[in-house]
């Protein structure tokens, strides 16, 4: 039976969600993080160790900046309400992506984040903002050519992200697309990818536990016969 220790989501669906309920792609924003919490929670409780959501991408820069705004502002206000309960429930907070770019009042509510998590240990929450995996390889790449000796598949992973993360286990996107949208293009080579048709509010524990249940039972080869 296959031991789980990192599941990796593309939260797909919010905007279509929010239209769908014939209100705002905003408020379909709004009740993902919902979404988050009941799989955080859920993961603790059957002793998943890491966790990373996709949660802004590089490409995500093409929104309207009213949406880019309102995304900004939830993750904002969401660290400010939450992050005395995150640490009390031991959860750490690893931002992976190049924030150096975002405004300088998410940028440093991000940093604090990390900074007030970085002892905690019950889970490990990795949320990919103003991530792409092509940049991300790029970055490796030319951080690697750097460095003294030959070239390796260790030494280059040491410039990733996800330094010192397993890759992920698993794959979920929700949403009903069968993409990966530049996103853990290298972590995934070997993982177990489970596309869903429902939109990400939507998405339950139930929907979660199946994944994980189906997982348990596959065999896997990382490439040998």
């Amino acid at each position: 039976m296959n031991r789980i220790n990192h599941v990796a989501i593309i939260m797909d669906g919010n905007g279509r969600w929010g239209k769908k309920k014939r209100k705002s792609r905003n408020f379909g924003h709004i009740n993902g993080i919902n979404v988050i919490e009941k799989i955080v929670k859920d993961s603790i409780k059957i002793k998943i160790p890491i966790l990373t959501f996709y949660t802004f991408s590089t490409e995500n820069w093409k929104r309207p900046k009213k949406e880019i705004s309102f995304l900004f502002k939830l993750i904002d206000s969401y660290f400010i309400k939450e992050i005395n309960n995150l640490v009390k429930n031991n959860i750490k907070i690893n931002i992976i992506g190049n924030i150096n770019i975002l405004p300088k009042k998410i940028r440093l509510r991000l940093t604090e984040s990390m900074k007030r998590t970085r002892k905690c240990k019950k889970i490990l929450i990795n949320l990919a903002i103003n991530y792409g995996s092509k940049n991300e390889i790029l970055r490796a790449v030319r951080k690697t050519k750097n460095k003294k000796g030959n070239v390796s598949i260790k030494k280059f992973e040491t410039n990733l992200y996800t330094k010192g993360i397993p890759n992920p286990d698993i794959l979920i996107r929700t949403g009903g697309k069968k993409r990966l949208s530049n996103f853990l293009l290298w972590q995934l080579a070997y993982s177990e990818l489970y596309f869903i048709d429902k939109l990400w509010p939507d998405f339950t524990v139930i929907d979660y536990r199946k994944i994980l249940k189906d997982f348990k039972r596959v065999k896997r080869n990382f490439g040998n016969i």
